[in-house]
């Protein structure tokens, strides 16, 4: 970097010519220092002088900014605030990336001319300015999920799932999933982090859509004549599913035969207000939407009356009649023939 610098000497030597500065001149033997400030912040180039100094300059690479204490840029934001025996100091204000590069300070002394130079590097926190849309997709498809940041130095992107059993994913603007799944469904944040600010994040959101699956079905016995009971059914889907009920081959309307149906998301309820004997045998809940559909089969029985041990506080008690006497007889016949082994 020195050497870009002091390629543009020569035309500077010509600029500071004319405003009576000496027009050879020596850098300090040593590498460029750095100055490391915020985008928005302010910069403070300082050189430093002694008493052998007798003209000094600041350039922002061939272009002079102030001449002693003359101004010669047009930008409002360089200010001069200190030029006196010790420093010739100058403050570039609401540093923008633009400003990055190399400043030269140019000195006159009583011996011999000499130059300082020095780096200003401009950070910049990270932002992304680009990433994908939701998202909505039919299952086992691939899908790509883009992000993309700006800052200096450049953002690292990583990506992550929002989820119970979230994850981490490899470093890298797209995010590629294969072969996706209904369990990849959800948020998907995309993080860029450079280390000079908070990482800005943003998210997308993957709807992942699939065939009805029936995931509960609940059969009452049919103990209640009389009165009321639900059979209930409850299918995982995406888009939500519709659910339609049959008894064998009829199509169940809300109302038929004192019958309603109630549903709520992902469950349907097929609610009988008053059970008869016409209300028992198989009943079928569809569930359906636009990528298929799926059924299941309930069955509401009546009950064979029998007889049941009586249980008392969870232990099974059974009521035995107590046993009859054997007859008299019996007993002299056994003993009889008991007799006539024994001899």
């Amino acid at each position: 970097m020195e050497l870009y610098v002091l390629a543009y000497l020569p035309l500077v030597a010509a600029l500071l010519a004319q405003q009576g500065f000496p027009t050879q001149t020596h850098s300090l033997p040593r590498a460029m220092d750095n100055i490391t400030v915020r985008e928005g912040s302010t910069a403070t180039l300082r050189c430093p002088l002694d008493d052998q100094v007798t003209r000094v300059a600041w350039l922002n690479r061939s272009a002079i900014m102030f001449a002693g204490s003359e101004r010669w840029t047009q930008d409002q934001r360089v200010v001069l605030v200190a030029r006196n025996s010790a420093e010739y100091t100058v403050h570039i204000e609401r540093v923008t990336p633009s400003d990055e590069g190399p400043y030269t300070c140019s000195l006159q002394t009583l011996l011999a001319p000499r130059t300082s130079q020095v780096h200003v590097v401009v950070q910049v926190p990270p932002k992304i300015y680009n990433v994908s849309d939701d998202v909505s997709v039919n299952e086992g498809s691939n899908v790509s999920l883009v992000c993309l940041a700006s800052g200096r130095p450049e953002p690292i992107i990583s990506w992550r799932h929002l989820a119970s059993t979230a994850r981490d994913f490899d470093e890298g603007e797209i995010l590629d999933i294969v072969s996706v799944t209904r369990e990849q469904a959800g948020k998907y944040e995309c993080s860029a982090a450079n280390e000079v600010a908070a990482p800005d994040m943003r998210s997308v959101r993957l709807v992942v859509r699939y065939r009805p699956t029936i995931v509960d079905v609940q059969s009452m016995d049919g103990r209640n004549t009389g009165k009321s009971l639900s059979l209930r059914c409850e299918a995982a889907a995406v888009p939500a599913a519709i659910f339609t009920w049959y008894k064998d081959q009829q199509n169940l309307r809300d109302g038929w035969q004192g019958v309603s149906i109630a549903n709520s998301g992902s469950h349907s309820l097929l609610i009988f207000k008053n059970v008869t004997d016409d209300s028992y045998g198989n009943y079928t809940c569809e569930a359906r939407n636009a990528m298929g559909q799926s059924s299941a089969s309930l069955h509401l029985y009546k009950a064979i009356a029998s007889t049941f041990p009586t249980q008392v506080k969870g232990v099974n008690k059974v009521s035995l009649n107590k046993a009859a006497t054997p007859p008299t007889s019996v007993v002299w016949l056994l003993l009889s023939a008991l007799f006539i082994l024994l001899m």
